[in-house]
């Protein structure tokens, strides 16, 4: 299985996932994707095996996965402040891969009905839809 997650601005959240994926799947490859080089620097110190930055590299990379995890804004052109272009948001959209999108509150999305909670625990139901994929 491929798996690609992407991330954007510092990568904080994308070191956060790929730890816990790693913990958890120890056998998946992980393939890291940031909008810049220091989001990817972050997931790549994480421990994701491979890494790519840019545009580019999320068109490519959601053409390829077969599970894409990430921050809801992925899918949304001009989110996390403005690092999503609108073809990376329709790459991501687009892609045959099922989609765990996290619903993070903010960057002007709100998502309505979803609880405000921690990262850890939007982390922790992140990890439990990836076991249903493998089971």
């Amino acid at each position: 299985m491929k798996l690609l997650i992407i991330d954007a601005q510092g990568g904080g959240f994308g070191k956060q996932l790929v730890t816990a994926v790693k913990r958890e799947f120890p056998q998946l490859e992980i393939t890291a994707v940031g909008t810049n080089t220091v989001a990817t620097g972050a997931m790549l110190k994480a421990g994701a095996d491979h890494g790519a930055t840019g545009e580019n590299a999320v068109m490519v990379g959601a053409r390829r996965a077969d599970v894409i995890m990430g921050p809801i804004g992925i899918v949304i052109a001009d989110s996390l402040q403005g690092e999503i272009t609108p073809a990376m948001a329709l790459a991501v959209a687009q892609s045959s891969a099922c989609r765990i999108l996290i619903p993070f509150n903010h960057c002007e999305n709100i998502i309505a009905g979803v609880a405000d909670l921690s990262m850890g625990r939007l982390i922790q139901s992140a990890l439990e839809e990836l076991k249903k994929i493998l089971a």
